[in-house]
């Protein structure tokens, strides 16, 4: 996974959605962090954008991780993706 991605996705959720630093795991569910579907498609828009990604927002549910997502963006990011490293 790129290293980058799960520490901006922390700050990204601490800041922008406002959720409590300590409640942020790799194993948590969007939905345990209390984002509703208008959040987390918020929030894959706003990777999307960060990122420069093709993220699939219709994809965006609350049981994805933190993990996931980020795994998600990672893969994206990754030399030979869209938005990758050449």
């Amino acid at each position: 996974m790129d290293d980058r991605v799960y520490p901006r996705l922390v700050t990204l959720l601490g800041d922008k959605f406002e959720v409590a630093a300590d409640l942020i795991r790799p194993d948590a569910t969007l939905g345990d962090l209390e984002l509703d579907s208008l959040a987390v498609v918020e929030l894959y828009v706003t990777l999307q954008e960060e990122w420069e990604i093709p993220l699939d927002d219709s994809a965006a549910t609350a049981e994805l991780t933190v993990a996931e997502v980020a795994r998600s963006v990672a893969a994206l990011l990754a030399p030979g993706k869209a938005g990758g490293t050449p």
